[in-house]
């Protein structure tokens, strides 16, 4: 047997799974959380320390957004969520994670605040729970709870536009 012809049977191998993983789109990677109950949690609100659960949001099809002051890309997304939250299609509640509240409320303040609210992660718990592979992501939940979409990295007018707001119309008949 031509013994040396394992070794470039396995990079040949190798090499076929690197290019098909090299071709896959990063943003496109399914989330297991999608189908299944949002993460149970209870954080303080931003700016009023009241405590927020997603139990609160029971009957209602909402949007959780995962943000920091401290995240660039953040800011690229920020105009299309200050949009939508003029539609008040849905409520749109802001995770900001692993921020320092001075900072977060100045960064609210100085490009907008879309949100209904946003609650705080400081220590990042909840973002693990819900499997933030990267600041932002965005989540679209049902009536019951259940997370229906997870867009990882930036919301573009064309995903809020084709994905998510024909999701949420969908979701809330």
């Amino acid at each position: 047997m031509k013994w040396f012809l394992i070794p470039l049977a396995l990079f040949v191998v190798l090499a076929v799974f690197l290019g098909l993983g090299l071709s896959r789109d990063p943003r496109e990677v399914p989330s297991p959380l999608v189908g299944k109950a949002a993460p149970a949690f209870s954080l303080p609100q931003l700016d009023s320390e009241a405590p927020f659960s997603p139990k609160d949001m029971a009957g209602k099809v909402w949007l959780f957004n995962v943000w920091a002051s401290w995240c660039v890309s953040c800011r690229q997304e920020h105009p299309i969520l200050v949009d939508f939250a003029k539609t008040r299609l849905a409520p749109l509640i802001g995770l900001d994670y692993k921020d320092k509240r001075d900072e977060a409320r100045a960064w609210l303040k100085r490009f907008g605040n879309p949100y209904d609210f946003s609650v705080v992660d400081a220590d990042g718990r909840v973002g693990i729970d819900y499997g933030v592979y990267g600041v932002p992501e965005t989540y679209v939940i049902d009536k019951t709870g259940t997370i229906r979409f997870k867009q990882i990295g930036p919301v573009t007018a064309e995903v809020m536009q084709n994905k998510i707001v024909p999701l949420i119309k969908e979701l809330q008949k």
